[in-house]
């Protein structure tokens, strides 16, 4: 199925670590690996804020080793993640067997010009993908497939609802940012999206963010992909015609409009299966309103074959959405796949990055 793509990925990385071609301990060490030339943070630069939101991110998977390795005290490798940014930890994010996401609180010295830090997010909730050790990797696996399966129902998702929802009842969301990367990315866009539908857009920094549809985007020649693209359009509408009743319908797509103010950012490597659809998915739009056939594409954009053929009708897939910023990663030391899907790349300061903004408006 379409979301073992970023299984398959680790079980290649679960091999090579094996090898000893994977250095586990120089990536959590943060001044072996982190982004330490980053010594001054323009809070108005977004560079800045990849380099930031990425870091804060890993920092979940390296506080994820340190709980299953029992290190702790000095021999925590994780805090220097978020230290080194001003930021404190202020809360875990755990299920009954794992350290799964974690929020930050920004907390910079007092001598820290306030207008340099007035666009600083006062706190970040960051979610980890899976984990390749044995301790975190099965409970991962399990939770990941019910999420996709079910994602509002999913445990991981209702503990990082009920986290946000506090924070959000104490402090309120204007200063507040979600970051993921894999398939913590899907859940961080889970969040997003439930936020987003109570009128609270939060800025979202997704790396490598889970599409759970079959990889097109790497098909080389355009005029076949564009077919392929076009035919799955059709399909996918018409089955959608044909499975869903008049309300209902109208009901998923009135939830799908209603997100379209809600524009996170997606941080995809075209290398990437994981994470490339997403380059085809926002482009395939305009496609669709070339040839005239603008609604097709809309009810398309909205649906998807495996969730309409085995999933709930009234359920939405979990990889929809209708705006995006699309940051692709064209450096051309991102080819290999298990360097495109690696969260490191993102804090890198040789960056060559395509940025296109997707706003999704229905009627026009």
């Amino acid at each position: 199925m379409p979301s073992m793509h970023i299984f398959q990925l680790i079980k290649g990385r679960r091999k090579a670590e094996d090898r000893g071609q994977v250095k586990v301990s120089d990536k959590d060490i943060f001044s072996c690996s982190g982004p330490s030339h980053l010594t001054t943070v323009d809070w108005n630069n977004a560079d800045h804020h990849r380099c930031v939101a990425s870091s804060l991110v890993n920092g979940v998977y390296v506080l994820e080793r340190d709980y299953k390795k029992n290190r702790n005290g000095p021999q925590s490798l994780a805090p220097p993640w978020w230290e080194f940014f001003h930021f404190q930890l202020h809360r875990r994010i755990m299920d009954d067997s794992s350290i799964f996401g974690a929020v930050y609180e920004f907390n910079p010295p007092a001598s820290t010009s306030h207008l340099s830090i007035h666009q600083a997010p006062r706190y970040v909730i960051a979610f980890r993908g899976p984990i390749l050790k044995t301790g975190s990797f099965t409970s991962d696996l399990k939770s990941n497939i019910h999420m996709v399966n079910d994602g509002n129902a999913a445990p991981r998702f209702e503990i990082a609802v009920q986290t946000i929802q506090e924070i959000f009842s104490e402090h309120g969301a204007s200063n507040m940012w979600l970051a993921g990367h894999s398939l913590g990315s899907a859940l961080a866009m889970l969040v997003g999206k439930n936020m987003a539908k109570a009128g609270v857009y939060l800025p979202a920094f997704l790396f490598n963010p889970s599409n759970f549809s079959t990889p097109i985007e790497w098909i080389k020649d355009e005029k076949l992909k564009i077919l392929i693209r076009v035919t799955v359009s059709l399909i996918t509408a018409g089955l959608t015609i044909a499975r869903k009743d008049p309300h209902r319908w109208s009901a998923s797509e009135d939830a799908f409009v209603a997100l379209f103010s809600w524009i996170p950012s997606l941080f995809v490597n075209p290398s990437d299966p994981n994470s490339s659809e997403y380059i085809g998915y926002f482009e395939h739009r305009k496609e669709m309103e070339k040839i005239g056939a603008k609604r097709i594409g809309e009810i398309a954009t909205q649906n998807s074959i495996p969730s309409l053929l085995f999933g709930k009708t009234e359920s939405e897939p979990l990889h929809i959405l209708p705006s995006a910023k699309l940051i692709i990663n064209k450096s051309s030391s991102s080819n290999s796949i298990l360097v495109a899907h690696q969260i490191c790349q993102w804090w890198s300061k040789d960056m060559v990055l395509d940025t296109k903004i997707y706003q999704y408006r229905s009627g026009n």
